[in-house]
């Protein structure tokens, strides 16, 4: 099952001043925006052990700026992003991915606090070495490091990816630099398939893939 926001939701928070709203703290916020913001995030969750994933909103744009706002974490990236950048990447989310897929990158967020930190999940490529592709992808921020978010994010997003919505092969493009993220992915059983260069590049990525 493919689990959706209702419309009515989604257009109202997304059009609800939709530039301004994340630029004031949540209480800020009208309790009717609150509200329906806490529906929307009811609709789809993955929970483990120790996260709760969930979609993204437009109050997100602070912790993934610290994501995406940071060297370290973007090392094997494009590189550090503007808080303009993140506010657009998250409405992507919401009226791309969630919308036209039926899936996209889920916040991470620790259950006890319900602190996002990062995010995980699946990205449609419609061209990777000529043929089309659904990515597993994953970043956290670096005060998640070491814990084994990584993993356990992902191990559930490839489960719901394999037995909910019935996709048949996954794949994750990595640096090949970037060991702790190819140890992620073995750990969730994909192995090394080829590698892949895309346009801008100077050098490969690796692909790794796994099959349900």
């Amino acid at each position: 099952m493919i689990f959706k926001q209702p419309r009515c939701i989604m257009l109202y928070i997304s059009c609800y001043k939709a530039r301004c709203c994340i630029r004031h703290s949540w209480a800020a916020l009208p309790r009717k925006v609150q509200n329906l913001v806490r529906q929307v995030n009811d609709v789809f969750t993955l929970t483990t052990e120790r996260l709760l994933m969930r979609h993204f909103h437009i109050l997100d744009i602070e912790p993934m700026y610290r994501v995406f706002g940071d060297a370290d974490v973007m090392r094997y990236g494009d590189g550090v992003q503007t808080k303009e950048w993140v506010q657009d990447w998250l409405h992507t989310c919401l009226e791309k991915y969630y919308q036209t897929w039926g899936f996209g990158p889920y916040a991470v967020t620790e259950r006890m606090s319900r602190s996002v930190i990062g995010y995980c999940g699946l990205f449609y490529f419609p061209d990777v070495n000529g043929q089309p592709e659904i990515e597993i992808g994953y970043r956290l921020a670096k005060s998640a490091w070491g814990q084994g978010y990584a993993t356990e994010s992902a191990r559930a997003v490839r489960d719901f990816a394999f037995a909910t919505l019935g996709i048949k092969r996954l794949i994750a493009m990595i640096d090949p630099s970037n060991v702790a993220s190819i140890k992620v992915a073995e750990k969730i059983g994909m192995q090394y398939d080829r590698e892949v260069i895309f346009d801008g590049y100077t050098h490969p990525d690796l692909v790794y893939a796994i099959n349900s």
